[in-house]
């Protein structure tokens, strides 16, 4: 703990904000540590991602969204493993700055993330930053032992899918930095709520999780951007592929935004944050994987296909090569 937060305050937030969400393996968030007994005959499934003010969020972002976005890309992972969550860890770094106010709005946030996610908080540390806010996770997962997804095992011949809706997030992030764009206020209402809605709150798909153990090849999250998130599943796998642009699943929202700017098309498949899932899958698997993706709640579409050799994704719209300013977002 940092000596800046006296331990009889960080005691108090702990116990008002926290302890209410700690499962039973968190031992109410009373010890050094958590203990937990991982179901029989299953793996435990690890991931952990930190998010930053002004890096991975706007640090005037409702603290309910920023607490359930911190949880939601973790969850995101372990539902691209085939996981089911067990519980989280967080380490919360908090500015100088900070208030009780948004503390409570924030536990408040995380507490219905988890609840939504059935993962409990274990534990974890709070102290203050020198810097801007910062809120690392670390979830932990199972699945059956010897079946966990993994990216690097896509096959030639594999068919390229993804779930849900792609570039919403990276819209709703331009209406968010600059509300004023002239296209967002070509946006109906409920079109430019769900946007920003996307943005802000990811929906990890945990209920597709039996689904990619069954069914899948190989997967990830989509979290930097479609087309630089295939390439990595590809390149880790030994193997190309070809992306069809006019496959790829849009929201009626994310049709009218690029209607009034053919531009966005590139922006939402280059965007990220959309924390859907991309697979690859035999062919002969696909009428079952939409068959049951849809009996969990979620679409499927295939937007490309794997391919046997070692050069760059092939990214085309309607037959024509496809040029992107970048292919996902980077950290550096």
């Amino acid at each position: 703990m940092d000596g800046s937060i006296a331990r009889s305050s960080e005691d108090r937030l702990i116990a008002r904000y926290f302890a209410p969400l700690a499962g039973p393996a968190g031992l109410a968030l009373k010890d050094d540590a958590a203990l937990i007994t991982p179901p029989l005959g299953c793996d435990l499934v690890v991931t952990v991602d930190t998010v930053v003010a002004s890096v991975h969020f706007f640090a005037d972002d409702p603290a309910d969204a920023v607490a359930e976005k911190a949880l939601g890309v973790n969850l995101s992972d372990i539902a691209a493993k085939g996981a089911k969550p067990l519980g989280f860890v967080m380490a919360l770094s908090l500015p100088d700055d900070w208030r009780e106010e948004w503390l409570a709005k924030f536990a408040e946030g995380l507490g219905k993330a988890a609840e939504k996610g059935a993962c409990p908080l274990l534990g974890g540390d709070t102290t203050r930053s020198a810097g801007p806010l910062s809120i690392s996770i670390t979830v932990f997962g199972s699945v059956p032992s010897g079946t966990m997804v993994r990216r690097t095992t896509a096959k030639p011949g594999d068919l390229i899918a993804v779930s849900g809706t792609i570039g919403d997030a990276a819209l709703g992030l331009k209406i968010r930095s600059a509300p004023e764009r002239e296209w967002a206020g070509g946006l109906s209402e409920t079109d430019y709520a769900h946007l920003l809605g996307r943005y802000l709150r990811p929906q990890p798909r945990l209920i597709l999780a039996d689904v990619l153990r069954k069914h899948a090849s190989a997967a990830m999250d989509v979290s930097d951007g479609l087309i630089g998130d295939c390439a990595k599943l590809l390149h880790a796998s030994n193997v190309t592929g070809r992306l069809q642009i006019e496959n790829v699943p849009l929201s009626p929202a994310a049709h009218v935004a690029i209607g009034f700017n053919p531009g966005l098309l590139a922006d939402a498949v280059t965007g990220g944050d959309d924390y859907e899932i991309l697979l690859t899958l035999p062919p002969e698997r696909l009428d079952d994987i939409v068959k049951d993706a849809r009996a969990a709640g979620c679409a499927i579409t295939v937007i490309g296909e794997v391919m046997a050799g070692d050069q760059p994704l092939t990214v085309t719209l309607r037959g024509e090569r496809f040029l992107t300013r970048a292919g996902s977002f980077s950290h550096f």
